[in-house]
């Protein structure tokens, strides 16, 4: 069962290892937040990285946070997961989530996924799969336009 639209943000805890700086719940309120999940396994979310950059890029006032979420025993090797977030350019703040903590608060069974949070910590948006970024700038504009 997928988070509930307007239902307040999860935590952000638990993650195994961080990179490019770590987050958390607190610091993310006020701000509208995009909740990127991905795995190094899904070739569709590789696909996809390079429009999430954009979207960090285009939209400054935007706080973007990837959380990468195994899908095999091989994806719980941190190594190549920091390999694919150097290759892809991901500047933004990535948590590992090895022990599935963050996707379990989520409740998120997809790769990959998409969850808009308010200025006010609120859900107001999600979509999974490969429609999931084109579902996404319609909600997106009009948060970004309330802020």
């Amino acid at each position: 069962m997928a988070l509930r639209l307007r239902t307040p943000m999860p935590e952000i805890s638990g993650i195994t290892e961080w990179v490019n700086g770590e987050i958390t719940k607190e610091e993310l309120q006020g701000k509208p937040v995009l909740v990127h999940f991905w795995s190094i396994s899904c070739h569709m979310c590789k696909e996809s990285l390079p429009e999430v950059n954009q979207i960090r890029e285009e939209y400054p006032q935007l706080v973007v946070v990837g959380i990468h979420m195994p899908r095999s025993e091989k994806d719980l090797e941190i190594a190549p997961v920091k390999e694919t977030i150097k290759q892809y350019e991901l500047k933004h703040p990535q948590g590992i989530d090895n022990s599935y903590s963050v996707v379990d608060a989520f409740e998120n069974e997809y790769v990959p996924a998409f969850y808009l949070f308010d200025e006010e910590g609120k859900l107001r948006h999600r979509s999974a799969g490969a429609k999931a970024l084109s579902l996404l700038k319609g909600p997106m504009k009009r948060i970004l336009d309330e802020g």
